[in-house]
């Protein structure tokens, strides 16, 4: 069966089971930041497992559900957990989702991942909005037969994250007191975690930020034409010259603990994003 034909099986389901609900736009929860939904009011919660050709998340920290909600006239989806690549998907699994939703009528997408900074300057706990992004996966959505009703199979990149957004993601930081990040995040395969010498190359390529998620489903948001926004929340620090040891339980530990703003800075922009 090929990709296109498990997206438009999904896409059929929502269609048949909920034909009410046509999202506006899709915000994505990562690693640990599944609190803000609960903000959100829900107004059904479906398992990935329950929706076909779904990628179920298996990775503690990833709920693996999806909620439908309402923020004022925006339709919104919330996918509560993603899958990755790490897991032993492919990049078609991977990025399913957010075409599925695409296509059921989402035209912007938010992003959130657990991020490791390589900027010194950024502290642990701080937020990111990505500026650009360097995909270091090996791999790509892309490749393979391109269906031109989805998009041109040499989608341009020279401004992937939308600039309308981030200004509305700043604008949000500011009056909430929340200090916004800008910067480049580095996206890696996993599931290990950097080595100094690796910290240190990704900081000299450019690199703010780095983490296992976010650029597949990017660059298949980017060829279908979606406007998208990045938030990287910065759970553990890498300075390649006094590497401390850290762990999956902790950086959860620590996304946990940014939940807080997360939740705030989401509803803000949220309430000013209007569907298109």
């Amino acid at each position: 069966m090929s990709e296109k034909t498990k997206v438009l099986e999904s896409v059929k389901f929502f269609k048949k089971e909920f034909p009410e609900f046509k999202p506006d736009a899709l915000l994505v929860l990562g690693s640990g930041l599944g609190e803000p939904v609960q903000s959100l009011s829900p107004i059904m919660t479906i398992r990935y497992d329950q929706i076909p050709n779904f990628p179920e998340s298996t990775v503690i920290g990833h709920s693996g559900s999806l909620c439908f909600c309402q923020v004022k006239k925006l339709k919104l989806a919330v996918l509560n957990g993603r899958a990755h690549a790490y897991e032993g998907y492919s990049p078609g699994e991977v990025v399913r989702p957010v075409r599925v939703m695409k296509l059921l009528g989402a035209g912007s997408l938010i992003l959130t991942n657990a991020a490791g900074s390589l900027n010194p300057l950024f502290n642990c706990g701080s937020i990111m909005s990505i500026a650009d992004h360097i995909n270091l996966t090996g791999e790509n959505p892309l490749v393979g037969q391109n269906y031109e009703e989805w998009g041109p199979m040499f989608p341009d990149m020279s401004r992937v994250y939308c600039p309308e957004l981030i200004s509305i993601a700043q604008a949000a930081g500011l009056k909430l007191g929340i200090a916004l990040k800008s910067g480049v995040y580095v996206g890696i395969k996993g599931p290990s975690l950097e080595t100094p010498a690796e910290t240190r190359a990704f900081r000299m390529m450019g690199g703010d930020a780095i983490g296992m998620s976010t650029v597949l489903e990017v660059i298949a948001a980017r060829h279908m034409g979606m406007r998208i926004l990045g938030l990287s929340c910065l759970t553990n620090q890498n300075l390649p010259d006094c590497m401390a040891e850290t762990s999956h339980e902790e950086i959860l530990k620590v996304a946990c603990s940014i939940n807080k703003n997360l939740t705030k800075l989401l509803l803000e922009i949220l309430n000013n994003l209007e569907p298109e």
